[in-house]
């Protein structure tokens, strides 16, 4: 069975940044503990129990928002993830009897402040993002003027007659979800001020995937369920290279029965999946006997 690694993989530049500052803030006696961090820091679970067990609390629930997650701060430092936050909760934040550190993204700032100069100037914001993503709310509650959308069938066009739009999206988009929603509402709307924000790493990553994934019996991607990038990364494998395509968060997911006559695989991973575990996956597709 011949395994193809996909280049570019593993830690997005944001996601390196992120984890660095944790780790930062983790050897600085200086900052007050407990150190917390207002969501997952970045959507792995093997990153987020790797500092569980340093002592970071990761404060979290099930579909809660940020500005609900607040209620379980308590005195010390707290971390705002790669995701960034809405100025509502930064304000919270800074009622608090804590000291903040921000691990946004470049990328996710640079969105949001777009958005912003758009609404100053009274435009209408429509956002492509998937609703309850801590990226998206980070967006959504800047102003009753943005718009969440996750399909074209989402946009209402009657609902912006005579209204200047700015369009943009999640910066983790699929590039061809993108494609399809922003052609389509620029057909509605000429005029419409668009700005395709899709980062480059996922973008390279979603390319990689479709060049790759030609003429492959199966392709293995490695990344936890809640990364929308890692979930992108599957549903472009498998829709747009018609390519079987598992979703895995380590080597010990993989069944043998699920290499059965397969020939040629792939591997890639989301860009908050660390580079070992992803190793640790292609070293076992190399060393596998699926005979035995």
């Amino acid at each position: 069975m011949k395994v193809i690694p996909i280049r570019p993989r593993g830690f997005c530049p944001g996601v390196v940044k992120a984890v660095k500052i944790v780790e930062d803030v983790l050897n600085n006696p200086a900052y007050p503990r407990p150190i917390q961090i207002l969501g997952m820091i970045v959507h792995n679970r093997h990153v987020v129990d790797d500092f569980t067990s340093k002592g970071v609390i990761t404060l979290e629930g099930a579909h809660e928002s940020r500005h609900e997650m607040i209620s379980k701060v308590v005195p010390g430092t707290v971390i705002i993830t790669a995701h960034g936050i809405s100025d509502l909760v930064y304000h919270m934040l800074k009622d608090l009897p804590v000291v903040i550190v921000d691990a946004t993204c470049k990328d996710v700032s640079r969105t949001q402040k777009l958005v912003k100069e758009h609404l100053s100037k009274n435009h209408e914001i429509i956002y492509i993002g998937k609703r309850n993503h801590p990226e998206t709310e980070s967006v959504s509650e800047l102003s009753s003027k943005v718009h969440v959308i996750e399909t074209l069938d989402d946009f209402n066009e009657s609902e912006f007659r005579d209204k200047q739009l700015f369009v943009t999206n999640q910066t983790t988009f699929s590039i061809r979800d993108i494609q399809t929603i922003l052609s389509g509402i620029q057909k509605i709307y000429p005029n419409a001020i668009i700005s395709d924000e899709i980062c480059d790493s996922t973008r390279i990553r979603q390319e990689a995937i479709l060049e790759a994934n030609k003429d492959v019996d199966l392709c293995f991607i490695v990344g936890d369920p809640k990364s929308n990038n890692t979930q992108n990364l599957v549903k472009l494998s498998f829709e747009e290279t018609n390519t079987l395509t598992y979703l895995i968060e380590s080597e010990k997911d993989i069944k043998k029965e699920m290499l059965f006559g397969v020939k040629t695989v792939t591997v890639s991973s989301g860009a908050s999946t660390p580079n070992s575990i992803t190793k640790r996956v292609i070293d076992y597709l190399n060393s596998i006997n699926i005979d035995e």
